[in-house]
């Protein structure tokens, strides 16, 4: 029998955050569990690895980052039909890059170029699209991906901004050239059946064919579809398009390979008649495979044409290898038709690798054959006249790549289709742009609002009918997709993190540079014009995302290039002490350490102001730090809502920082650790600041603060780091206040020039600026005046600061001046209240030590009184609080040099010491600098 825990048994706090993580704890009875100890039950239901614990096993899904595990018990909801390699990758691939360009464009590329140029221009674009190829499978296989394809791989590589600005470029231009192939296939259609046009538009053509420098000439009728039978053929075949893709999954599988299985046969049908041609009746042009035909093609033989691609040595588009380039590339796109169905593969790791390599590799040996068989074929004349001259060497006849040039632009147009609108799902699921969210779909639904969106862009574009403006756009929207897939490869391999295991192995970082490269240059080559839209059109998504996206943390490879960065700069730093020239100040920011701020305040509001004016324009790292009292195993679940609304608390603030929670069974014990442990390296805080504890005298705190505060000064001068004491934090200014008068400098033992530092750091901030250093020396008996006033003009002329210095000497201190009007209280009058408590307090401590039979002892610790001491301490302050009154009461702020406590002097009276220095000031900075310089004389 199981027994219950009582009402006031604890629950251990592991249990509890276990179950606050949202993972429920099984109900299993100790009995049943062989392995208790572990907590084996809990992995059990996290993982959904039910076979261990003898029921049924699920397999585990890989959530969406940021998103929660939930095990569903029962039956497991139905979902769309998973895809193969074939099905879902090799198919669709190949029906995006078989295109009309190569029925009716490349035996004119071929004619233009010529074999030698046209071999390189293939495998130019072949081998960028194979290099992007390997470093898509590289990251396809290196852990679990969810839809959204190259989107999903970029972002999650780059971070959401990259991801997001090239993921929508590549939406756009896959929902674009869905348009283009639908307006390929019914202008193909249009051409082989000129009667099925409502409208129709006959113009003449001069053609002046420049064939081995001899100009022939002659005139052509050519016939062309009307703008208008575009229009309604395309939006016609656009929406039905639409239909098949809103059917879903199963439909656009059984409708793709009726696509494809002509496109392939057409294709055997062109090899099978450049076999036999020429046939009877030929054009005399069709000489057949003929070596002497193809070394007369061998060479290229660029030359001006008109609109309609015929040469014409008047024409007004002039060729070379980089127009080529533009109108070929297209013609190798789509190898990111798979991995745009990411969310509907079987095994994304095995099938997009596979699938798109073997496309990828199929495609561009076939281009290659097909250079040499068209270049030995006919002549150039033939070549760059006879646009269709596939058509006229088909075997049977023309009527076969008719069919299979609408079919082949049919099939890449339902891939776009498919393709662009889970995209745009994917990116929105990501919850980064709100202005998305209305085109999210829930995993194994369609994205039917996003395939309504796509369609609507494609029919738009459709209406429009001449894309020649904007095809290009489009090649570079597929580039800067490519080259950001090779970019993510490239960083993900060169920094090489632990998590970085994938199980494609044909791949290096050399090979992903020369991709991205390559891709860059392709841009570039084909128009600068375009080149700089599509970048200037990502970098504006890109701000976009940067100002109204929500933060998103997915582990890219910027961030792990930035810590790999920190820790080589931080070996690089050494352990040595950093030269006073590039010394910077971290600050230790000690948040709350005296009395109880208001509930959900993590810190005083002006310590971060505060923060900011210790850094040169807001550079720099300060570390806030907040004490939690208690025990850490019952604390914990505090220390992270401490931590997560000081975060908050930091980042509202503006100020460049980090939080830090401490679990302490006190301050004192906190802070010990924190000056200890807190850091590496160079990258230590050096400095320790914190509030005046003001409030020390009320009757709860009056025994607590005093001893904190001894032992936290103590321990900064024992741990080599220096001190800035804040007083009247709640007059310190804000970002927006602007403060007059003077800086002024009590400089009294020699701190490393961190005062000196401090004013100048000051002076940068814009609530300071219009003040004056002015710098107080104060000097023993006996000392020449005029002389050390020379010598630290001397020396702060060398460390280029401007400030009037000031001799204050102790004999006239002692002289009694007249209370400033503007003192709220006499420093006399507070000296003698001062003298009282101490005495009271003193008298206290012997009659309880007599009483007890035991030594003097203050908060547990043994201390010794020597009242003429104590009389002189106290004494010192009231002259020194006199003159900073009396030289300084109008002053921005004070900074004045901190006296270290006592050795084995009572807490108490240090604590009254301090109250006679800071008396009638309102703002004052108590600074201690450590055993070395921050400032240098050189340069």
């Amino acid at each position: 029998m199981a027994m219950k825990p009582s009402a006031n048994q604890s629950i251990d706090p592991r249990t509890q955050m276990a179950s606050s993580n949202g993972h429920a704890v099984p109900n299993v009875s100790q009995s049943d569990s062989k392995l208790e100890l572990f907590g084996f039950d809990s992995l059990v239901n996290i993982l959904g690895l039910k076979s261990m614990a003898g029921e049924q096993a699920q397999a585990p899904s890989s959530p969406r980052d940021s998103e929660d595990v939930e095990i569903a018990i029962g039956f497991p909801k139905e979902t769309e039909p998973k895809q193969g390699t074939l099905m879902g990758v090799f198919i669709p691939c190949l029906q995006n890059i078989l295109g009309i360009i190569y029925y009716i464009r490349f035996t004119w590329i071929v004619g233009m170029g010529g074999i030698l140029q046209s071999l390189v221009l293939v495998a130019f674009c072949g081998a960028c699209t194979f290099l992007t190829g390997l470093s898509l499978s590289a990251i396809a296989t290196n852990g679990a991906m969810k839809g959204g394809g190259p989107y999903y791989l970029i972002g999650r590589a780059l971070g959401p901004e990259v991801g997001i600005s090239i993921g929508l470029c590549f939406f756009l231009g896959n929902a674009v050239a869905g348009a283009m192939y639908v307006l390929g296939a019914v202008e193909t259609f249009l051409d082989a059946i000129p009667s099925a046009g409502f409208f129709q538009e006959t113009i003449t053509v001069v053609n002046n064919t420049l064939v081995n420098g001899t100009t022939k000439s002659g005139a052509a009728t050519i016939s062309t579809p009307s703008l208008h039978d575009l229009q309604i053929y395309g939006v016609v075949v656009t929406i039905l398009l639409c239909f098949i893709v809103f059917g879903g999954v199963k439909i656009i599988n059984k409708v793709a390979p009726a696509f494809l299985v002509p496109v392939l046969f057409s294709i055997l049908c062109i090899y099978i008649g450049v076999s036999i041609a020429p046939e009877p009746g030929a054009s005399k042009g069709i000489t057949g495979l003929s070596i002497v035909t193809l070394a007369e093609n061998w060479s290229s033989e660029y030359q001006p044409t008109n609109n309609a691609g015929v040469p014409d040595p008047n024409g007004s588009i002039y060729w070379d290898f980089n127009a080529l380039l533009g109108l070929f590339f297209p013609a190798v796109t789509g190898i990111m038709a798979g991995s745009n169905r990411s969310a509907s593969l079987k095994d994304t790791q095995r099938s997009i690798p596979v699938g798109t390599i073997s496309a990828t590799l199929s495609t561009t040996l076939m281009y290659l054959i097909s250079v040499f068989l068209f270049g030995a074929l006919a002549t150039r004349e033939e070549l760059l006249t006879d646009r269709l001259l596939a058509a006229a060497i088909a075997w049977p006849g023309p009527a076969v790549i008719y069919i299979g040039i609408i079919l082949s632009t049919l099939g890449a147009a339902l891939q776009s289709l498919t393709g662009a609108p889970r995209l745009l799902a994917a990116i929105a699921n990501d919850d980064i742009l709100p202005i998305l969210n209305c085109f999210k779909a829930y995993e194994g639904s369609e994205p039917h609002v996003a395939t309504l969106f796509t369609s609507f862009i494609c029919i738009a574009c459709v209406v429009i009918g001449n894309l020649d403006l904007i095809t290009p756009t489009i090649t570079m929207f597929f580039l800067l997709c490519y080259a950001g897939v090779n970019l993510s490869c490239f960083l993900l391999d060169l920094l090489d993190a632990p998590s970085w295991r994938p199980r494609w192995k044909i791949h290096h970082w050399v090979l992903s540079l020369i991709g991205a490269s390559q891709c860059i240059v392709i841009m570039f080559m084909i128009s600068w014009t375009f080149t700089v839209v599509s970048l200037g059109l990502a970098s504006l998504i890109y701000y976009y995302v940067s100002l109204k996206g929500k933060a998103g943390d997915w582990g890219d490879g910027f961030k792990s290039a930035y810590f790999q960065l920190a820790l080589r700069s931080l070996r690089s730093l050494g352990a040595n002490n950093v030269h006073p020239k590039n010394w910077y100040p971290i600050p230790l920011i000690f948040c709350r350490p005296w009395g109880k701020l208001p509930e959900n305040v993590p810190c005083h509001p002006k310590l971060a102001d505060f923060a900011n004016c210790m850094k040169k324009k807001g550079r720099g790292m300060s570390i806030f730090v907040s004490i939690i009292d208690g025990d850490f195993h019952e604390s914990a679940e505090e220390a992270n809502t401490a931590y997560r609304q000081l975060s908050a608390y930091i980042d509202y603030k503006h100020c460049e920082g980090v939080a830090e929670i401490i679990v302490a069974r006190s301050i004192s014990d906190g802070f010990r650790s924190i000056v200890q442990i807190m850091g590496l390296g160079n990258l230590k805080p050096n400095i320790v600041v914190m509030r005046y504890p003001e409030i020390w005298r009320r009757e709860n705190l009056i025994t607590q603060i005093p001893s904190s505060f001894i032992s936290i000064i103590n321990d900064c001068i024992i741990a080599n780091k220096a001190i800035v004491i804040v007083k009247g934090l709640d007059e310190w200014p804000n970002e927006y206040q602007r403060l007059y008068g003077t800086i002024d400098l009590y400089w009294i033992v020699r701190d490393g020039g961190l005062m000196l530092l401090l004013s100048q750091l000051l002076l940068a901030r814009d609530g300071f600026e219009s003040c004056k250093v002015q710098v107080f020396c104060i000097a023993e008996e006996g000392t020449e005046a005029e002389e050390l006033k020379a010598d630290v003009k001397k020396y702060l002329y060398d460390l280029r600061m401007h400030a009037e210095v000031i001799v204050v000497t102790m004999k006239s201190m002692e002289a009694r001046s007249e209370i400033s009007p503007n003192a709220k209280k006499d420093p006399q009058e507070e000296y003698a209240s001062a003298q009282d408590r101490i005495r009271a307090y003193l008298s206290q401590m012997k009659e309880t030590a007599q009483r007890e039979g035991r030594p003097l002892m203050e908060d547990g610790r043994q201390v010794v009184v020597n009242e003429e001491k104590v009389e002189k301490f106290l004494y010192t302050m009231l002259k020194l609080n006199t003159t900073i009154v009396k030289y300084s009461m109008m002053a921005a702020v004070v900074l004045v040099s901190l006296p270290p406590p006592p050795l084995n002097h009572p807490a108490y009276c240090y604590m009254e010491y301090m109250d006679m220095l800071v008396v009638n000031v309102p703002r004052m900075l108590i600074v201690r600098g450590y055993r070395r310089d921050v400032v240098t004389l050189f340069t």
